[in-house]
């Protein structure tokens, strides 16, 4: 009897913010890894979303969105970050917002000329177009002068159009042995993810008032028979952001820690105790080494 073949490599997702990346990550691992908020640049980390199935694995590099370059210290990280993502993939997912294109768009598909590996474009949120006829002059559009060795329109948040997706990402890939266990869906600790559930909470709660002056970092993770107890660190920039993420008598505070709390439970599948603090820390957005002592990196 024939050994049915196994394909197995990494596969980078690159995109302009806001596009969905990191749904379709989570659609495709099944399990929440990456945080989602209705903001541009929710994701500041290079991490790894590892999909398995019975003919095949993707691990899945998600990325911060590419976008035009600003004069700041997390932009340039960003952009680093997300172009040096392309090192080393067997290839690579472009995802883009139904009905749109603009000039970030062309920037990620730049990005991605140069990589030599194939690219899949993934045209994400088509459950949003209501004239489904208006979908295929825009496809035509877009893949006219680019080179895609599929395209894929689906809705990561519906999880329509993803099987086809995968049969033929999968296709891409090396005949290989998986690169992960079966049951691993991502290269993070749960100390990492625990930092990022709590910054996904201030980006829902405070993203229209404060978009990129936040950061967290977790300063306890500590296991207590089956509790785990963690200590988490909101940075801000100024005594009047600081105002803002507590909230009138701490309810914003204590929302977000609730929030947050409740994923972190439903990942790690056991009780937490969270407490968070929030800190005055002034200009670390802008001063590189403060941001890779915070953890952000190339």
């Amino acid at each position: 009897m024939n050994t049915p073949v196994f394909h197995a490599g990494t596969v980078a997702v690159i995109g302009r913010p806001n596009v969905g990346k990191s749904s379709l990550i989570n659609a495709l691992v099944g399990s929440k890894v990456s945080i989602t908020a209705d903001r541009p640049q929710t994701t500041r980390h290079r991490m790894l979303g590892i999909a398995s199935f019975p003919a095949g694995q993707i691990v899945l590099v998600d990325t911060p969105g590419i976008h035009s370059p600003q004069n700041r210290a997390m932009s340039r990280v960003l952009n680093r970050a997300a172009r040096g993502a392309l090192e080393g993939v067997d290839a690579a997912l472009l995802v883009i917002e139904a009905g749109r294109w603009d000039d970030e768009d062309t920037l990620a598909y730049d990005a991605l000329r140069g990589a030599g590996v194939p690219v899949v474009l993934v045209v994400n949120k088509v459950d949003r177009i209501r004239d489904k006829a208006e979908l295929l002059p825009f496809l035509g559009e877009v893949a006219s002068g680019r080179e895609f060795s599929s395209v894929h329109p689906v809705s990561a948040l519906k999880r329509k159009g993803l099987d086809a997706l995968v049969k033929d990402v999968l296709a891409l890939l090396p005949e290989q042995p998986p690169l992960y266990a079966e049951d691993e869906i991502t290269d993070r600790s749960m100390r990492f993810l625990a930092a990022e559930f709590v910054r996904e909470q201030l980006m829902r709660q405070l993203g229209a008032e404060l978009p990129y002056a936040t950061a967290v970092e977790i300063e306890r993770f500590e296991e207590d028979g089956a509790m785990f107890r963690v200590g988490a660190v909101i940075w801000v920039e100024r005594d009047s952001q600081k105002a803002i993420v507590i909230g009138k008598g701490g309810a914003r505070l204590r929302e977000i820690g609730t929030k947050a709390r409740q994923q972190m439970e439903r990942t790690f599948d056991r009780k937490v105790f969270l407490e968070t603090w929030v800190r005055v820390r002034e200009g670390w957005s802008n001063d590189e080494a403060a941001l890779r002592a915070l953890g952000y990196s190339d």
